[in-house]
């Protein structure tokens, strides 16, 4: 692992580091939106971000993240890990519920479907993105008997 990524690793998987970053997701947001994903809390550490934007299932009003990533089968793999959580993050009952969001990445917005994995596809997906972050595999200790939710967020065409 390279860099700064490296380094902050191994904190990545400790529960200071779930209660750093929920404290910084606020801020990493607005990183995010301003810079049309291009800067972020995340990427100040050498970690791959970009800003996710559902529909809320409830509210109907639109509902941002950030959220790490690896680029796969053409697409952006993301983890509803929730720092371990007990329950499944809201983006992704969002997503479940309306598949169709963008993210905003690398100074641009991408309009994007997104599927959830399952199976062999979800595992090979799971192992891509916790080798970029070995953090999520105790993530997915912490969570307990919920099985985190893998993603891939595949762009739409016009």
């Amino acid at each position: 692992m390279a860099g700064l990524r490296g380094v902050f690793a191994g904190f990545g998987k400790s529960k200071a580091f779930a209660v750093l970053g929920r404290a910084l997701v606020p801020a990493d947001r607005v990183l995010l939106r301003i810079s049309g994903g291009r800067v972020g809390v995340g990427a100040a550490v050498g970690l791959r971000t970009l800003l996710l934007t559902t529909v809320g299932r409830r509210s109907g009003a639109p509902r941002q993240v950030p959220l790490l990533y690896v680029e796969r089968a053409g697409g952006y793999v993301v983890i509803g890990s929730n720092w371990g959580g007990e329950a499944h993050p809201a983006w992704s009952g969002n997503l479940l519920a309306q598949p169709k969001a963008t993210v905003a990445i690398g100074g641009r917005t991408v309009e994007i479907a997104g599927r959830l994995l399952t199976g062999d596809e979800r595992q090979e997906m799971w192992d891509a993105v916790a080798s970029y972050w070995p953090a999520y595999d105790r993530y997915a200790v912490r969570a307990g008997d919920r099985e985190i939710r893998v993603f891939l967020l595949e762009p739409v065409s016009r």
